[in-house]
């Protein structure tokens, strides 16, 4: 008999090309042997490099979602992607903590489509940002959605202001592909592994999905980051497009 796997829940927004979104994450999910389950958020038109549009599933529907899958299923783990406003965040966050102790919530803050387009508002979460971090366990961002989100204050001052974990993506770093990890006081950084012109759309949802599958397998925090980061260093060479192959 196979080993039981956890339960890793995604609630992001739907790319049609399969790149990122729900569904790259339950790719991840599937290869990194956790259970994958999705509550939907969105609806948009794109291909891996062009956004056409989008359309927000009712908060009424995706509230639905949520209470239903945590009313059958035991998950500890979350991924939270693409959101439309702090006010659903929240309402998000607040049931899972109330429905589940000590839940695991990564939130990737995803501010504008990585395929192009400025269709979204990308100051929709300036308002109650810090009681939407007092919510999430581990915060993803790349260096232009950190910007975003925290105008000249430094990852170490947020990182201190905030119980949050950070983990800065590196892909938009002076040093390409170099993270940096950071909790309270503590950082690190993690380097690339490999060295390559080739880009893939959709890493910043591999990554988050990742990590929420490590770290519901029982890896170590920063053991977490790493596989993570090298699960996603192998889809980028995975092949020469811009869409992974996961495997």
């Amino acid at each position: 008999m196979s080993r039981t796997r956890p339960y890793c829940l995604t609630i992001a927004g739907y790319d049609p090309s399969g790149g990122a979104g729900i569904v790259a994450d339950c790719k991840t999910f599937e290869q990194l042997k956790v259970q994958g389950l999705s509550v939907l958020t969105c609806n948009t038109i794109q291909t891996e490099d062009h956004f056409y549009s989008y359309n927000w599933i009712s908060p009424d529907v995706i509230i639905a979602q949520l209470n239903t899958l945590l009313d059958r299923y035991s998950i500890h783990y979350f991924k939270i992607g693409l959101m439309p406003d702090t006010n659903l965040l929240l309402q998000v966050l607040t049931i899972l903590h109330n429905r589940v102790k000590d839940p695991m919530i990564i939130w990737d803050p995803i501010l504008q489509p990585s395929a192009g387009g400025n269709e979204l508002d990308q100051q929709r979460f300036e308002k109650q940002l810090g009681e939407v971090l007092s919510k999430v366990s581990i915060l993803t961002p790349n260096l232009p959605e950190f910007k975003k989100l925290f105008g000249t204050k430094t990852p170490q001052e947020v990182a201190t202001s905030f119980q949050t974990i950070i983990y800065l993506k590196g892909g938009h770093a002076e040093q390409k592909g170099k993270d940096l990890f950071l909790q309270g006081e503590k950082q690190f950084s993690i380097n690339p592994k490999v060295k390559t012109e080739l880009e893939k759309h959709g890493t910043g949802c591999i990554f988050s999905s990742a990590l929420t599958a490590h770290l519901a397998r029982k890896f170590p925090l920063k053991k977490a980051c790493l596989k993570s980061k090298q699960y996603v260093e192998n889809r980028i060479t995975s092949n020469p497009t811009l869409l992974a192959y996961h495997y």
